[in-house]
């Protein structure tokens, strides 16, 4: 997921976007135009659209959000709210989990497969020619996934790094505003 993700946010030339980070820090390996975090519960995404000192909605080209989107309990209304940040030709990049073990913090929610994802950035707005999605996963590290503590720590000699498309462990998609 890392290596396409950063892979997917460097053709985009992070040097020339303006950067929001929805409750992460992800986006901070990037050298952005500008970037700013925006942290839960201070901001809320479900809550409605970020707004400066005036009132005014914040306006991004890219809207990040790692590990996220499976805490919200309104997961559609949070990514309209991101749609209404976007600029024209914006992007929202977002990765979720499917096959980890409940993790609420302060809820557990969602769980989606690239296809999902496609589908449901799809039924927010996003034009369905405009979104990448993938998914990575595969049976040992769903395995490494049922141990305690966790999350497993990542052994290199012993964890195989192959893709099993019909086993995700996560997904993530780039979505363009049009």
């Amino acid at each position: 997921m890392a290596r396409s993700s950063r892979s997917m946010i460097k053709d985009l030339g992070p040097d020339r976007l303006d950067a929001a980070e929805v409750s992460g820090k992800w986006g901070q390996q990037f050298t952005f135009r500008s970037y700013r975090r925006f942290i839960y519960p201070e901001y809320d995404i479900c809550a409605g659209p970020y707004r400066d000192e005036a009132g005014q909605i914040l306006s991004f080209d890219l809207i990040m959000a790692n590990q996220v989107w499976e805490h919200l309990d309104r997961p559609y209304e949070a990514t309209l709210n991101v749609l209404e940040m976007l600029r024209p030709g914006g992007h929202f990049w977002l990765a979720v989990p499917f096959f980890i073990p409940f993790h609420a913090a302060p809820m557990d929610n969602s769980r989606w497969s690239a296809r999902g994802l496609r589908n449901f950035l799809t039924e927010c707005g996003f034009d369905e020619d405009e979104i990448r999605a993938e998914q990575w996963g595969n049976r040992h590290a769903a395995l490494r996934n049922l141990e305690t503590p966790w999350p497993p720590e990542y052994h290199p000699e012993t964890d195989p790094l192959d893709n099993d498309p019909d086993f995700p462990i996560c997904a993530w998609a780039l979505a363009r505003k049009t």
